[in-house]
C-alpha cells in the first residue's frame, strides 16, 4: 500500500472519528516528555548561556525519540504482519491531523453566537485561543474563531499530512513532537527565550512550505465557493509577512481577503494589551458566519491536498517511479 494511499485513509478516519477521548493520545505522551525534560534542564542548568545550549536538546530528543519509536514499532508490526503495521501506521498518522477537532472547535463557538449566548461563546473561544476573553464583543469572538481556524489548517491538517507523504508516520509525528514543542516552550519570554529559541525555530522551518501550499490552496479554494479569490491573492502578497510570526501569516491573510474582513489588531494575554498587523480589508462587518465559511474553506483546502498527493503518487506509480 503506497503512503499516498495511507496518508489518504488516515485524513477520512480523522474526519470520520477525531480523536476519541478513551484513545491514548501521542501528543499527550509528548507533552509529559517534554514537561519531564524541562524540569531535568532547569534543575542541573541555572545560566542563560546553558539554557540556550539545552534548548537544542530538547528537539534532538523530542523529535528524534518520536521518529525513532513510531519507526521502530511499525518495524516490529510489519515483522508480525504487514496489514498489522499498515492499519497502525493510518491510526499514528490520523492522531497527527485535527480536521475534525479543529472543525468541532470552531463550530461550538459559532452555535453559541447564533443562539445569542455571548458568554458561553467567550467559554468556547477561551477553549482554543491563549488570549482574555471575557470581555470580548460578538465581532472580536468571530475574528479569534476565525484566526485560530485558519492559522490551524497548516499546523494541523496540512503539515502533518505533508510530512507523512513524504516519510509516513514516523515523520508525521516527529513534525507533531515539533508543533508540541513550539506551544510549550517556544515563547519569547523571559522564562522560555533561551530554553525554546531552538524549538521555536524548527517550528518555522518545518511550516514554511506547507504555509505558503496552503495559502495558494485557500487562493483556489475561494474561487471555487464563490469568494474573492483575487483579494485574497492580493492579500496574501501584502500582509502575510506583517503577521509576527512567518507562517501564520498566510492561511490567515488568505482567508481574510477571501471573505472580506479584516483580522489582526488588539489582543489581552493575561491583561496585557498586545497589538497584531491588521491583515485584510474591513469590506463588511464580521458576522458568525464567517467561522463558517473559513471551516468549509478548510475543509477545501484539506481535501485538494489529499487528492492532490493521491493523484501525483498515482501517476509517479504509472510510470514506475515508485513501486
Amino acid at each position: 500500500m503506497t503512503v499516498s494511499l495511507i496518508m489518504m485513509a488516515a485524513y477520512l478516519l480523522d474526519r470520520l472519528i477525531g480523536d476519541p477521548r478513551w484513545l491514548p493520545h501521542p501528543v499527550i505522551g509528548m507533552g509529559h516528555a517534554i514537561s519531564a525534560l524541562e524540569k531535568a534542564i532547569r534543575r542541573r542548568v541555572h545560566s542563560d548561556r546553558g539554557l540556550k545550549r539545552a534548548g537544542l536538546l530538547l528537539p534532538l530528543i523530542v523529535v528524534g525519540g518520536s521518529f525513532a519509536l513510531a519507526w521502530a514499532l511499525l518495524r516490529l508490526l510489519a515483522w508480525i504482519h504487514p496489514w498489522l503495521s499498515v492499519g497502525t501506521e493510518i491510526v499514528l498518522i490520523a492522531t497527527t491531523i485535527a480536521s475534525k477537532g479543529l472543525k468541532d472547535a470552531g463550530m461550538a463557538v459559532y452555535r453559541e453566537l447564533k443562539a445569542g449566548d455571548l458568554p458561553a461563546a467567550r467559554r468556547e473561544l477561551g477553549m482554543i485561543v491563549g488570549r482574555d476573553t471575557q470581555q470580548l464583543d460578538e465581532p472580536e469572538i468571530v475574528r479569534g474563531t476565525v484566526e485560530t481556524v485558519a492559522e490551524n489548517i497548516v499546523d494541523a491538517i496540512i503539515s502533518p499530512l505533508f510530512y507523512a507523504l513524504i516519510g509516513g508516520a514516523p515523520l508525521a509525528l516527529a513534525y507533531r513532537a515539533v508543533n508540541t514543542l513550539d506551544s510549550m516552550v517556544g515563547y519569547k519570554n523571559e522564562k522560555y527565550l533561551h530554553l525554546g529559541w531552538a524549538s521555536a525555530r524548527l517550528d518555522d522551518v518545518a511550516n514554511y512550505i506547507p504555509a505558503r501550499l496552503t495559502a495558494g490552496m485557500l487562493v483556489v479554494a475561494a474561487w471555487v465557493y464563490r469568494h474573492d479569490a483575487g483579494r485574497s491573492w492580493r492579500t496574501v502578497r501584502r500582509d502575510a509577512r506583517l503577521h509576527p510570526s512567518p507562517n501564520s501569516g498566510f492561511p490567515e491573510s488568505a482567508v481574510a481577503g477571501a471573505l472580506g474582513i479584516r483580522l489582526g489588531g488588539y489582543n489581552v494575554y493575561h491583561g496585557v494589551h498586545s497589538f497584531r498587523a491588521y491583515m485584510g480589508e474591513l469590506v463588511r462587518p464580521m458576522e458568525p458566519d464567517d467561522i463558517r465559511h473559513t471551516i468549509r474553506l478548510m475543509f477545501a483546502v484539506s481535501s485538494m491536498f489529499a487528492g492532490l498527493c493521491l493523484f501525483v503518487s498515482a501517476g509517479c506509480y504509472a510510470l514506475g517511479w515508485i513501486q
